[in-house]
């Protein structure tokens, strides 16, 4: 207020013709001089989203214009629509709305008035030369996801150091086109962005909580750009010192930027300083799958780049957790974006590193158990499915680089549940059932590896109902500890969880939120990128990796099932959390995402008709098999084209629609209720292509092995398709056209290589450009061209955006309470 009235006497004895000829000149001033990319800065706000800036008269009505002239400069921008259309969103967070926020790109503190006019002239030169504002772009889509609008990395922090430790003749022990081998001393630590195998020849190196010594086995890392890198840190070694081979490796992970846009420049980019210096002598254009990094500024595509560094309390209490060894039976919880799920990881390296007998006299032969409770944003499996995993060695990468355990060594899923849905909260009795289910899994676990610790993760759904939830696991779990990630309370959770904790004789840690303030990708697109990573990986015999193919699910090869006549591969199809009448059941399938559970016996269907407590509670199967007439001659009555019985069973409440012959769990009341967890277990998830009515065939594109399918037959289990409320495949309808679109940019950058210019080159050309015309007219999807300059540049400045997390830790938060 003092610098505001100072500013006023100052400007007293000038005429006010004077003072707006003079601002006038000021901003055409700034609207014809260039502003570098480099020269918007951002000040990052450290509590919640600031008020909305003032402005004068002439800065509103100049803004006006400028968003008035936005909607016919955007007609021509280039964009791909999918309907039903979920938002692509930025940042790894839960739906939520939160409130209004300024779209300005102006700093969020208030300077003098020159100041903020030469701002808001820089603004409308933004409007004005890109046709459009850049968190016009994409400031709704961020509000979807709990995040501000993405905005440019400020300068001061495109030089942020990653590594400790230089590369020199000294500390590279040999180097090829394809790995090095460097010895990293105490107290150093290396940071690399890419994929490669790491092995350890010397010494002792800490990697995402994990202890790695000297072994024959190499590990394989996933170092995207979407997550905190990971530091290699020597621990202890001869001459104090480890010594540690790192190796490119190839698994087609890389590969599916070609079939979406989220997987683009996540990887290493241009060879780096370090890695120049490591390729002396080699192969021109020798590139390897991973780079060294000593700065963010190293980085060729210029991304927010940061190390993954552990709070010293973090580090503290799990050393004490893993001190408890087979006894070790952890909660651990928290707010949303508290850090939960990296605090588990790196525990649960932590203790599965195999360390040597020598050290603390204890070999972890048994593995551990991991019970992950969060179906928006699940470590080992898709979005929508709760589960225990077996796992016996650690895991180095984010969800998407192992988003299933099929067949693979280190580990794998012993029991899951479709929850059909990210959130728990869709129906809280269903998923303490599923979580019952698994806790006994657990306790049979024990019979047989009596030595195997747990770790429990629990979503962010910490206030009201989930607080209940939360309180009833610690007193019933049989825990040995709970650790809540927020020293912030609030003190209407930490109270009830810490008097469970006491009640139930449970140790009760509170540590520090770690969460990361900018991400360059949404929850929302995190789960894209996990499930189809999910559908496109692979594991074969012998290969301890999995790889990834990057060809479009249209191009591969469906498996068909029949749903109806006496070879029918499936009992029924459900929906879950939504009013579906029969006669829509096939539009709601048809390109859907479903889960393959397997039936075990007649209760889980007896628990979708009546009730879960029926199947409990009575010791005779005739009485979970009936079903209300009186419903089922209503919803005859109710409707035209109600649904036909299945061959007259009516016990199991299925139904058939009378057009499609589609066998429909209805439960008569327009909803399906989900089958009991004690009776029935999911497969894995299913991509429905489409519903043949000629053949009553359904074709399917899934990941599942054939060898659980059988086995699940064997065993005399029946399938059901169950659709819930996960997102939908956005990105299996636009794979075509970015594959299409990647296969013409190739092909035209060959030819410019080789300089070919003859007829069949140009047919070829022709050749993609009608598949690229092909795959951009499909239903639910809309691509509008625009090569122009403007656009380009703009597009290049969003390549550069980050969001910014807005967190809350308070009961009232939309961002909490709606997780």
């Amino acid at each position: 207020m003092k610098r505001k009235a100072e500013k006023q006497q100052a400007a007293a004895p000038v005429s006010a013709l004077s003072a707006v000829a003079a601002r006038r000149a000021r901003q055409q001033q700034a609207q014809a001089a260039p502003i570098p990319k480099t020269e918007v800065v951002v000040e990052i706000p450290v509590g919640p989203p600031t008020k909305k800036p003032k402005f004068s008269d002439d800065e509103s009505n100049s803004l006006e214009d400028a968003k008035e002239s936005k909607a016919h400069r955007t007609r021509s921008s280039r964009k791909i629509e999918t309907t039903p259309s979920l938002p692509p969103k930025h940042g790894r967070q839960e739906q939520s709305q939160p409130p209004e926020r300024p779209k300005s790109r102006l700093p969020s503190s208030v300077g003098s008035r020159e100041d903020r006019q030469e701002d808001a002239a820089s603004q409308n030169h933004l409007m004005d030369s890109d046709g459009i504002a850049e968190d016009e772009v994409t400031s709704v889509l961020g509000d979807a996801d709990g995040f501000e609008a993405p905005t440019e990395i400020p300068p001061e922090l495109h030089n942020f150091p990653l590594s400790k430790a230089r590369l020199n003749k000294d500390n590279v022990a040999y180097a090829d086109k394809d790995k090095i081998c460097v010895r990293v001393k105490e107290k150093m630590n290396l940071a690399l962005v890419g994929q490669y195998d790491l092995w350890v020849k010397k010494g002792v190196i800490s990697l995402m909580g994990a202890k790695l010594h000297p072994c024959a086995r190499a590990y394989r890392v996933y170092a995207p750009s979407t997550h905190s890198l990971p530091v290699i840190k020597c621990v202890s070694g001869s001459n104090g010192e480890a010594e540690v081979e790192i190796k490119s490796c190839k698994s087609g992970l890389t590969r599916l930027h070609e079939i979406s846009p989220l997987y683009q420049k996540i990887w290493n980019g241009k060879v780096t300083a370090a890695d120049k210096m490591t390729l002396k002598g080699k192969l021109k254009n020798s590139r390897r799958t991973f780079s060294v990094l000593y700065t963010s500024a190293d980085d060729s595509f210029k991304r927010h780049l940061r190390p993954l560094h552990l709070d010293k309390k973090w580090s503290a209490s799990m050393k004490a957790l893993s001190h408890k060894q087979g006894q070790l039976r952890v909660l651990v919880c928290g707010p949303k974006a508290s850090g939960k799920s990296t605090f588990s990881r790196y525990l649960l390296n932590h203790v599965l590193s195999p360390a040597p007998e020598v050290e603390n006299g204890f070999v972890n032969s048994d593995g551990c158990a991991f019970l992950d409770l969060d179906p928006g944003q699940p470590e080992f499996a898709t979005m929508g499915q709760v589960y225990l995993a077996h796992l016996r060695a650690p895991f180095f990468g984010p969800p998407f680089t192992h988003p299933s355990l099929d067949d693979t060594e280190d580990g794998q899923i012993l029991r899951a549940h479709f929850i059909g849905a990210t959130s728990p909260k869709e129906d809280p009795d269903h998923y303490a059932l599923a979580v019952m289910d698994l806790m006994e899994q657990y306790r049979l676990l024990l019979t047989k590896y009596p030595q195997c610790p747990l770790i429990v993760n629990y979503p962010g759904w910490i206030f009201g109902q989930g607080l209940e939830v939360a309180t009833w696991l610690v007193r019933s779990l049989g825990l040995s500890d709970v650790v809540y990630m927020s020293e912030k309370g609030p003190a209407e959770v930490i109270e009830p969880l810490g008097g469970a904790a006491i009640e139930a004789r449970v140790a009760l840690t509170i540590l520090p939120s770690q969460p990361t303030d900018f991400v360059s990708r949404s929850s929302a697109q995190l789960r894209a990128m996990q499930i189809q990573s999910y559908f496109h990986m692979s594991h074969y015999g012998g290969l301890v990796n999995p790889l990834w193919q990057a060809m479009p699910l249209s191009r591969t090869r469906p498996i068909t099932v029949k749903y109806a006549g006496s070879t029918s591969g499936i009992l029924g199809v459900m929906v879950l959390g939504a009013h579906i009448e029969p006669s829509m059941l096939r539009e709601v399938l048809e390109g859907a995402v479903v889960g393959v559970v397997a039936v075990e016996s007649t209760k889980a269907l007896a628990g979708s008709v009546s009730s879960n407590r029926e199947s409990q509670n009575t010791d005779d199967e005739t009485m979970d098999q009936d079903l209300d007439m009186d419903d089922e001659k209503d919803l005859r009555s109710n409707a035209d084209d109600a649904p036909r019985p299945a061959n007259g069973d009516l016990a199991n409440g299925i139904v058939r629609v009378p057009e499609d012959n589609l066998p429909y769990l209805y439960s008569g009341a327009g909803t399906s209720v989900p089958l009991n967890p004690s009776s029935s277990s999911c497969l894995g998830l299913a991509l429905i292509r489409a519903v043949n009515v000629t053949s009553h065939q359904l074709e399917l594109s899934t990941p599942i092995p054939a060898s659980r399918l059988e086995k699940a037959f064997e065993e005399g289990h029946q399938l059901v398709l169950v659709r819930g409320q996960i997102d939908n495949p956005n990105w299996a309808i636009s794979e075509e056209y970015y594959a299409a679109r990647a296969a013409e940019r190739r092909y035209q950058k060959e030819g410019r290589i080789d300089g070919v210019d003859t007829e069949k080159h140009q047919k070829t050309l022709a050749i993609l450009h009608e598949r690229v015309r092909r795959a951009s007219n499909v239903p639910w999807m809309t691509v509008v061209e625009d090569n122009s300059r403007r656009h380009r540049e703009a597009a290049a400045r969003r390549e550069h955006s980050l969001w910014k997390l807005r967190k809350k830790a308070y009961a009232e938060s939309e961002s909490e309470a709606e997780y």
